[in-house]
């Protein structure tokens, strides 16, 4: 087989595999806004940040007054026998009395050491920390994504380098066949042939497994139908214009881990406000309207109703609880220490993160290079020796190695670039800036 016809062979390995699922094709934006829409971790820090949403409001700081309405209605009945000091003994069987009432309360705090600001203000941060873990789940799920997605690109690639391959034997079997017709050949180089085409078969066999697989994380990723039949596109382009300054700066502002442990630091500072607030008196204002109503045969007064206003301010101190107030602010004291250090940390981890992923990402680009050069040589070798073989200037051993140092170069290739691609993708991760264009 000539240059030329393997090369046309080739394409027709590529063509026929994509036109064969032309009309599922996926595309990566696609894939990632069904995971958005479907992904079950989304979904559960969505519903989080909602229910922070709700409770950051005034009325949950305790600003707002609290009204109370209470109705109640009862009787009894009974049987009694009175003695007064003077006069007869008084005696009655079956008495019936009844009771009714029914009011409103008002109650208001009015000063409570601004305990109720710095609250207001901590509902405030645990909102914002739920948008930021939110972020963070979000763009952890970006990446999933586009890591399965490049892995089924990948896998497209190395299924068509093998099936490639994979033809390349059944020709040595058939050119072997030949040759042992007309008398040319061996029936050991048949047999050899035949061996190595069932070896790569069964490569080939696994590498459709392993794309199938592939296929079934992804879809788990985007929570739908894991038997969802699909193919992706073949681009697996590398953004190699990344800058570590640049990725830095982003980093210190977007990186959501860096964020919520920012926003951890605030509301500690919060908590020892609302702790220190409870050294102050707490002054409330209340009032009422209340209306009773009640009839009891046996008593003093038969028939009693009453109705009005009720009003009052009331005040409280704490003025010693067992020491327990110093020890409050000296455990919040602690707290506000402890997020710090949890800050200093978190920022040490992600810049190590950031660091070790760009040398990473370097490095791959430069493996990327390397066999990019590999794969091309690894291919002209192939082209010449099959050439070779043909004409029967070498031996299948030599043909086989060659055959070898091809899929190798290419899955060496594909590796590289890859790996490239999942540099790039952490890069962006950690610095906030994941995105698809």
């Amino acid at each position: 087989m000539s240059k030329k016809i393997f090369q046309i062979l080739l394409v027709m390995a590529v063509f026929g595999f994509q036109q064969s699922y032309a009309q599922d094709t996926l595309s990566l934006r696609d894939a990632i806004t069904i995971a958005l829409q479907n992904n079950y971790d989304i979904r559960l820090v969505q519903n989080q940040v909602e229910i922070a949403k709700n409770n950051n409001n005034v009325g949950n700081a305790g600003m707002l007054p609290n009204l109370t309405g209470n109705f109640s209605k009862g009787g009894g009945r009974q049987n009694s026998v009175q003695t007064p000091a003077t006069g007869p003994e008084r005696k009655v069987d079956g008495a019936r009395s009844t009771n009714m009432n029914y009011g409103v309360g008002l109650g208001w705090t009015i000063f409570d050491g601004l305990q109720m600001f710095a609250n207001h203000d901590r509902l405030k941060a645990l909102q914002q920390q739920g948008e930021i873990n939110a972020k963070a789940t979000i763009l952890s799920t970006i990446s999933d994504v586009v890591s399965a997605y490049y892995a089924i690109v990948r896998q497209q690639k190395l299924v068509v380098a093998t099936d490639t391959a994979l033809d390349i034997s059944r020709l040595r079997v058939t050119i072997a066949s030949n040759k042992l017709k007309i008398g040319r050949g061996s029936k050991l180089d048949v047999l050899t042939a035949q061996v190595d085409y069932n070896t790569d078969t069964t490569t080939y066999l696994q590498q459709i497994n392993i794309l199938r697989t592939s296929k079934i994380t992804l879809n788990e990723i985007m929570a739908r139908d894991l038997k969802t039949p699909f193919v992706v596109g073949n681009n697996l382009d590398i953004d190699e214009g990344l800058k570590y300054a640049e990725l830095d700066r982003m980093t210190q502002e977007l990186n959501p881990n860096l964020q919520s442990a920012m926003v951890s630091n605030k509301i500690a500072a919060l908590n020892l406000k609302v702790v220190k607030g409870q050294r102050y008196p707490v002054v409330a204002l209340n009032g009422g309207y209340e209306f009773s109503n009640s009839t009891s045969p046996t008593g003093f007064n038969q028939k009693f109703r009453a109705n009005g206003m009720t009003y009052g301010v009331t005040a409280n101190l704490n003025i010693f609880n067992g020491f327990l107030q110093r020890q409050n602010e000296r455990n919040a004291k602690v707290e506000i220490q402890t997020a710090a250090l949890t800050l200093a940390q978190t920022r040490q981890t992600v810049n190590s993160m950031l660091l070790s992923s760009f040398e990473n990402y370097r490095t791959n680009l430069d493996l990327l290079k390397v066999e990019t050069g590999n794969t091309e040589l690894a291919r002209q070798n192939l082209d010449i020796t099959f050439e070779k073989y043909r004409l029967g200037s070498i031996t299948p051993l030599e043909l086989r190695e060659a055959q070898r140092n091809s899929i190798n170069a290419i899955t060496r290739y594909l590796d590289a670039r890859y790996q490239a691609k999942l540099t790039e993708i952490s890069l962006k991760e950690i610095s906030g800036t994941l995105n698809v264009q």
